[in-house]
């Protein structure tokens, strides 16, 4: 059964069986968008129909399936840090190479790099603390970001709508 996590039958004297089963609690989506694998709260990667679902606001996650629980730790520490700025986090990858990247619920694709889970919660903190006053020298909400990259080691880059770069865009200002 697919959505059974595990199932114990005692036997009770004189002629009874107590059967216990532990149901699987989806909390994420594994893997791409075509297959139907999930995470369950002890960050165990199960295998059943997503169509079962109530919830479908769940997040997205990818990695070697081996590390699942550890992606799912980042996901539980990175979404409340996002919070603040009104961003969801609604997809976490981490990388063959150990690299991790995110995706927010506005789009945007965040590179946070590789290290110790310490490390890439440090970066953010940094980058998200500092997000709010990039975006508004350039009259944008942090929702306007479009991308950004934490893997610099004293500070990031990052993309924002409306705002570029290039000598057409500034000349327009």
């Amino acid at each position: 059964m697919p959505w059974v996590r595990a199932a114990v039958v005692r036997r009770e004297f004189p002629n009874r069986l107590r059967v216990s089963l532990e149901e699987h609690r989806a909390v994420a989506y594994w893997g791409p968008e075509s297959e139907s694998r999930l995470v369950n709260t002890f960050g165990e990667v199960f295998e059943a129909n997503s169509g079962d679902l109530e919830a479908e606001e769940l997040p997205r996650l990818s990695g070697p399936q081996e590390q699942a629980a550890l992606v799912l730790t980042m996901y539980r520490t990175l979404q409340p840090m996002f919070e603040p700025l009104d961003l969801g986090v609604e997809q976490v990858a981490l990388t063959a190479r150990g690299s991790w990247k995110l995706e927010l619920d506005n789009g945007a694709q965040v590179e946070l790099g590789r290290g110790a889970p310490e490390e890439v919660v440090a970066r953010t903190q940094r980058f998200l603390q500092t997000l709010t006053q990039v975006t508004s020298r350039y009259s944008r909400r942090p929702d306007s970001l479009v991308s950004a990259d934490l893997r610099h080691g004293d500070g990031y880059a990052v993309r924002l709508r409306g705002v570029g770069t290039t000598g057409a865009d500034a000349a327009k200002k």
